[in-house]
């Protein structure tokens, strides 16, 4: 009898069981189908993601090196060892903003408001020297600020000259007839070369008055290689280059720490505790990485040895924690986002789209190499940030702001080639 009942109760468990597990819905397979679906859905239709992603990569690689090569000198000057980077980090919200805005606004825009943006970059410039408006740093009156809001004009004057050039050699209105990439560049005309460069050279003037020698090389700079890529003639190139090299012989004799400079340049250690100090401590950063690197965080130099080590200097500390590796991988991406922005400009439909993106790969190259060669010692030292890593809100909001006009760029050539 108790052998009968005990079998009933297991048989009826088995029941039990069995329709509990009936009710149970079956596990669904993973469906990445479904998955890149909903990716495409979220994601803003023809953003060139190969190049968003890397330039997001080195701005949060950025913040993450301002901290670490910033938080010793923070915690002693300003009791907060986190000061940098969270200003870096107002700057990174701020530079979001700016590229979706920049990727949402049609670039032809540019085009018709050029000359009303070249304006307002020369009328920042001229505002520099204005009492209370301006702000004076190690003898330099570089930023004019309001509250605790600071601003440097010399950053916005190099993609407003980008703007400029690009629109005087497009002309008026958006071309008509839509521009292969493999169609040659129209010569342009001596008014326009003469028209860019004395729009160059009225930031120059206003530039160096800061004054600020590197940034006015740097437009300098930038504005010939505009002039160059745009199909201006090596002859007309030559002699604009001869008054060029003229004004800078000058401007080095006018000023006579800039001698020193060059000086320090050619043998730092014949003057290693004044003009040389810095190149010196950026090179003992450099080589004290190595192959691998001391690992992130572990700087030495950083600790009050390489001044301006989250800033000017950022690469020598890059260089010291994540050593040659680190370096080789940096040159890559720059070197990749710079090819991505000319192919990009390559395969515009109308000169303007092209000259542009032209002119903002000309500036993120130039002032990439310029910061590497500087903390290298390959050329002399001076001051100029390291695009989307170098401590810098106004540095930052333009750099990620020119990003945000390449892929609107790349949006609108998509659509136009669907429509063809």
């Amino acid at each position: 009898m108790l052998t009968v009942v005990s079998s009933g109760k297991a048989i009826h468990r088995t029941r039990v069981r069995q329709r509990k597990i009936k009710r149970r819905k079956p596990l669904k397979s993973v469906n990445l189908q479904k998955i890149v679906g909903i990716v495409h859905k979220i994601t803003p239709r023809y953003c060139d993601l190969s190049l968003l992603i890397p330039v997001l990569g080195l701005v949060i690689f950025g913040v993450l090196m301002i901290y670490s090569a910033s938080n010793y000198n923070a915690k002693i000057y300003y009791d907060d060892s986190f000061y940098y980077a969270v200003k870096q980090l107002i700057g990174l919200v701020l530079g979001s903003v700016g590229l979706l805005a920049m990727y949402f606004i049609d670039y032809h825009w540019l085009q018709k408001l050029a000359w009303v943006i070249f304006g307002i970059a020369v009328a920042l410039l001229v505002a520099v020297f204005i009492p209370g408006v301006s702000i004076s740093k190690l003898g330099a009156t570089r930023w004019i600020g309001i509250g605790s809001f600071s601003l440097q004009p010399s950053e916005i004057a190099k993609f407003a000259l980008v703007i400029f050039a690009a629109r005087i050699f497009a002309g008026k209105f958006k071309n008509t007839v839509v521009v292969k990439g493999k169609d040659r560049l129209p010569i342009p005309k001596l008014w326009q070369a003469l028209v860019v460069l004395f729009g160059g050279g009225v930031m120059c003037g206003l530039i160096i008055l800061e004054p600020n020698m590197s940034i006015t090389m740097t437009v300098g700079i930038i504005m010939f290689v505009i002039l160059f890529l745009c199909g201006v003639r090596l002859k007309t190139m030559g002699l604009i280059l001869l008054p060029a090299v003229a004004t800078v012989a000058v401007m080095l004799i006018a000023a006579p720490y800039r001698l020193k400079r060059l000086s320090a340049f050619v043998d730092p250690w014949a003057n290693p505790k004044c003009e040389g100090f810095q190149l010196i401590e950026s090179l003992y950063a450099i080589a004290n990485g190595g192959f691998w690197g001391v690992g992130y965080g572990h700087s030495v130099q950083k600790n009050m040895f390489l001044p301006f080590s989250e800033s000017d200097f950022i690469f020598a500390i890059i260089a010291e924690e994540f050593g040659l590796i680190g370096c080789l991988a940096l040159f890559a991406v720059f070197g990749w986002i710079v090819y991505k922005i000319f192919k990009i400009g390559h395969n515009c439909a109308d000169f303007f789209g092209r000259y542009l993106c032209y002119g903002i790969a000309t500036v993120i190259m130039v002032q990439t190499s310029l910061n590497f060669a500087v903390a290298t010692g390959s050329i002399p030292p001076t001051g100029l940030p390291l695009p989307f890593i170098s401590f810098g809100g106004t540095s930052l909001l333009v750099f990620m702001s020119a990003i945000g006009v390449v892929l609107n760029v790349h949006k609108q050539n998509k659509r136009e080639n669907l429509v063809l």
